[in-house]
């Protein structure tokens, strides 16, 4: 691959959180494509080991790393690795996520604190140790991955809606609390044919509620993590990027 300057990511090392699969896989190849060593972090470390196998071959240094990313123990235990290995982070993408559909009314207390944890409690932590280190040492860059239904009504998902609300609000306060040197972003993802379009029935894969009329291919949500990462962005913090497909 031709590199475009704009696009070099040689020498940086990117942390995937959920990237084993999914948007998390697809932003781990963009980056490993164009340079960068990778740390990909899911639960399921064979999953992860299959990815490292993939970014080694293409000649990058790559990491697996088995965790629960809504457990601070965990997550810590994720950095400590990470700057054990690579001696530092350049860019954080915060993806990993959750969120199973059921009526509010019988949403449990287990479950509610699931949700959140994951999908808020869990990449505070990382967003804000890593932050902190990034601050301290060259900078960096983290990117938080959001939803549409922190933006518009998502029946049947509130806890989920509300956790992703939460880490748009987030973005905004560590962009401010760690500037200069570290930039933090949002992006607010749509539908998408990952593996979870799988349960959906055959009209929602094929037709969606948005300006394009469909949901989005995995490759896709590519270009604005590689934008948001890019040293060219370096203007661009508390920024929130949606790759919706212009749901309305």
């Amino acid at each position: 691959m031709t590199l475009d300057p704009l696009f070099d990511f040689s020498g940086k090392v990117a942390l995937v959180t959920g990237g084993s699969r999914g948007l998390g896989y697809r932003m781990v190849r963009a980056f490993a494509e164009r340079g960068a060593d990778v740390i990909i972090a899911s639960r399921k470390l064979a999953n992860c080991e299959k990815v490292a196998e993939e970014c080694r071959s293409l000649g990058r240094k790559a990491m697996p790393f088995g965790m629960h990313a809504g457990r601070w123990v965990e997550c810590d235990a994720l950095v400590e690795a990470a700057y054990g290995e690579f001696g530092r982070v350049d860019i954080l993408v915060n993806n990993a996520g959750m969120g199973p559909a059921s009526p509010s009314h019988e949403v449990s207390e287990g479950l509610f604190d699931a949700v959140l944890n994951l999908n808020f409690k869990g990449p505070f932590r990382l967003a804000s140790q890593i932050a902190q280190r990034m601050s301290e040492g060259g900078g960096g860059c983290i990117i938080n991955v959001s939803s549409s239904g922190a933006l518009m009504p998502l029946p049947g998902v509130v806890p989920y809606s509300s956790a992703k609300a939460a880490l748009n609000a987030m973005t905004v306060s560590l962009a401010a609390e760690y500037a200069p040197n570290v930039r933090v972003n949002t992006i607010s993802p749509g539908p998408f044919l990952t593996d979870i379009a799988e349960a959906w029935d055959p009209e929602q894969r094929e037709v969606q509620p948005n300006a394009l009329g469909r949901a989005g291919r995995p490759e896709e949500i590519v270009t604005a993590a590689l934008m948001l990462a890019s040293p060219a962005s370096g203007y661009t913090t508390g920024a929130l990027v949606r790759v919706d497909g212009g749901l309305r």
